[in-house]
């Protein structure tokens, strides 16, 4: 049987309105205003710049190669800054069968130390056009409970709608039993949120480690979760108007 040829139909390709910035070192490594945008994974994609709008002087050839089921055989190349260095940190494709791909090249997230879309830095990866972020205020009566333990009790929560996750109830600190949190060293961030820390609760003599969170200082386009805290649905009761909530299966599960 033939091997099945690389199918341009498993990636999504488009061109990126924005321009795109990224620094290491705090030397400009990228500015490009022709970015495209490639969904390597589902969820997000992954910038392509032209390599004409690279700093071809941090891109050292490493001579080796990676292969892609739908892109071909990538070139290897260390990212250099003045003060790190990241092996594989970018890579091009320049016999891919995916045309669109010619002369580009695209970076691993962590080669560099800041991203930014036009003058905004982003975090974690770059933003999807698709994912859509909805915050919308509620009087529904919302309480959660952990190992039986009601920690939790509002009808002021906010409802953050965000494609491919669950609903998330973001609630005011005075209804929550602040003196079962205890607050950790976890800090996660997220692209359309920010940065986000964690807290721990004890119920029914067992702790649950990370199971809240909240963003004090969260992105413009989330500003209204500022200084509420939110559970995993994944991993507590949560009931609304006294209707027990499933229990989502995610990758937070």
């Amino acid at each position: 049987m033939t091997p099945e040829a690389p199918s341009r139909a498993r990636l999504k390709i488009e061109p990126s309105p924005k321009r795109v910035r990224g620094y290491l070192s705090g030397q400009l490594v990228v500015d490009s205003i022709q970015v495209t945008n490639v969904w390597e994974k589902p969820y997000y994609p992954t910038y392509y710049f032209p390599l004409g709008d690279v700093n071809a002087d941090v891109l050292v050839a490493s001579g080796e190669t990676r292969k892609s089921p739908s892109r071909g055989v990538a070139d290897l190349y260390t990212v250099k800054g003045a003060d790190r260095s990241t092996d594989a940190g970018a890579y091009t494709y320049p016999d891919s069968p995916i045309e669109e791909l010619a002369g580009l090249v695209a970076f691993d997230w962590k080669a560099l130390d800041h991203w930014f879309e036009e003058d905004e830095e982003v975090y974690v990866h770059a933003r999807d056009p698709y994912t859509r972020l909805d915050l919308i205020p509620s009087s529904r009566r919302v309480t959660v409970e952990i190992n039986g333990v009601q920690v939790a009790d509002t009808t002021n929560a906010v409802m953050l709608f965000e494609t491919g996750l669950p609903t998330r109830y973001y609630i005011p600190k005075t209804d929550i039993r602040l003196d079962l949190l205890t607050e950790t060293d976890t800090a996660t961030y997220c692209p359309y949120k920010g940065k986000a820390r964690y807290w721990s609760v004890e119920a029914g003599g067992e702790t649950f480690t990370d199971h809240v969170w909240g963003y004090d200082t969260p992105l413009p386009e989330s500003s209204q979760i500022a200084g509420l805290v939110s559970f995993y649905n994944e991993k507590v009761d949560i009931y609304v108007d006294g209707v027990p909530q499933d229990r989502p299966k995610t990758k937070f599960s």
